[in-house]
């Protein structure tokens, strides 16, 4: 597999932990989001999955997805993802509304040699201006060092992508500079890049004792 040229920081951890990080990964089946209702995508989701990434507003700003854009494309999408899992180093969860209808995913990927990953996503436009994209974000983040046991998180947004690098700036993630990503159907962006390690996260967002 290619170099991503992502995490900047990368620091080796023994053999141990990297095979308590995959198994953690293999063993993920739900995620914790701001109305309790995510879960793993599987096959049968390639249809309503594909619905809620065709609206230009959700798949625009995200270099992952896949190109084209059709039904068969996210199906191949979804199990990629399926076999990551397998393997413990990837994830992807359908965030759900109250009648079943495809609001949001979560992508997770992960590098268990240096107990480090990597969050991507959206939310449904309507629901992007309601604080709930900052919640999921947190508990996300919260749950990759908890669960998962990873040590750094590393996140990229295109260089006009204002709404997620003000995301990222207000949960205390630090700018690294800026790298070349690469779609699957090879075409590139610039991206900046944003870290953030376990002891960062629980420093600011830990509340305090009483």
């Amino acid at each position: 597999m290619a170099d991503s040229g992502i995490p900047i920081t990368r620091h080796s951890v023994p053999d141990e932990r990297q095979q308590a990080i995959r198994q953690a990964v293999k063993a993920a089946s739900s995620l914790p989001t701001p109305d309790g209702n995510a879960r793993l995508a599987t096959a049968e989701d390639a249809e309503a999955f594909h619905a809620f990434l065709s609206d230009p507003k959700v798949h625009a700003p995200i270099y992952t997805l896949p190109r084209p854009l059709t039904t068969d494309s996210v199906l191949a999408f979804i199990k990629q993802h399926e076999m990551e899992q397998t393997d413990g180093n990837g994830l992807l969860f359908l965030n759900l509304d109250p009648a079943g209808h495809v609001v949001g995913y979560s992508d997770f990927c992960i590098w268990p040699q240096w107990a480090a990953g990597e969050l991507g996503g959206a939310v449904h436009p309507d629901l992007q201006s309601q604080g709930r994209g900052q919640m999921g974000a947190a508990m996300s983040f919260a749950w990759m060092f908890d669960t998962l046991g990873l040590d750094l998180i590393v996140e990229t947004a295109a260089l006009d992508n204002t709404r997620t690098a003000k995301l990222l700036d207000h949960l205390g993630f630090v700018r690294k500079g800026e790298i070349t990503s690469t779609r699957p159907d090879g075409t590139t962006r610039a991206s900046l890049v944003w870290e953030i390690t376990k002891e960062e996260w629980r420093e600011q967002h830990t509340p305090p004792s009483c």
